[in-house]
């Protein structure tokens, strides 16, 4: 997708060889145009899945996710990281490592909202070692849910993730794929 690229380009941050900034339209400050396209490409590109649900984990995935699901016209479902004190039956969950912040979370879904016969895309805006969408396909099938695909903003493909979610067979949409950061260069897959 080439209106992400040149964003990614012209406002994107490396840190390191490791780490890409994109939170000035991504998952910071939101780009709601961007996002719009965002949404309307992963509806393409899955528009014969028949999808009846759209999921994604909060925060970062939560803008592309939900004009996803505007664009296919169907609810958006939020996997929540923590666990609250009002969601005590009929929840489904799994334990989550977060790389980028160095610790686990129980990440916990109502299971009404997800439930057998439902068709779900998972929506997320960075892929690096797939342990958050790992975590989401755990829960897509423990819910009884069929898991139709997975879209993705940007996937660090230097990393292991995404070959992980391939080799497992899933439907893996990614919009940018960066197989490296050197020096402060980003050098996307074609």
């Amino acid at each position: 997708m080439e209106m992400l690229k040149k964003r990614i380009l012209e406002e994107g941050h490396a840190l390191n060889d490791q780490v890409l900034l994109v939170d000035s339209f991504l998952n910071h400050q939101v780009d709601p145009v961007l996002m719009q396209a965002v949404g309307e490409e992963f509806a393409r590109r899955f528009a014969d899945a028949g999808i009846t649900r759209v999921a994604t984990i909060e925060s970062s995935g939560i803008a592309p996710a939900v004009m996803t699901a505007l664009t296919m016209r169907v609810p958006l479902v939020i996997m929540k990281k923590s666990v609250s004190s009002i969601l005590k039956d009929g929840i489904l969950q799994t334990e989550v490592f977060s790389f980028t912040k160095n610790a686990s979370y129980q990440l916990t879904l109502k299971s009404k909202f997800v439930r057998p016969g439902d068709k779900v895309l998972l929506i997320d805006d960075f892929l690096a070692n797939g342990c958050a969408l790992l975590g989401l396909i755990d829960i897509v099938k423990k819910s009884g849910a069929t898991l139709e695909g997975a879209g993705i903003v940007i996937e660090k493909g230097f990393q292991s993730g995404g070959q992980t979610i391939r080799d497992m067979g899933i439907h893996l949409e990614s919009l940018a794929i960066i197989d490296s950061i050197a020096d402060g260069k980003l050098t996307f897959r074609e």
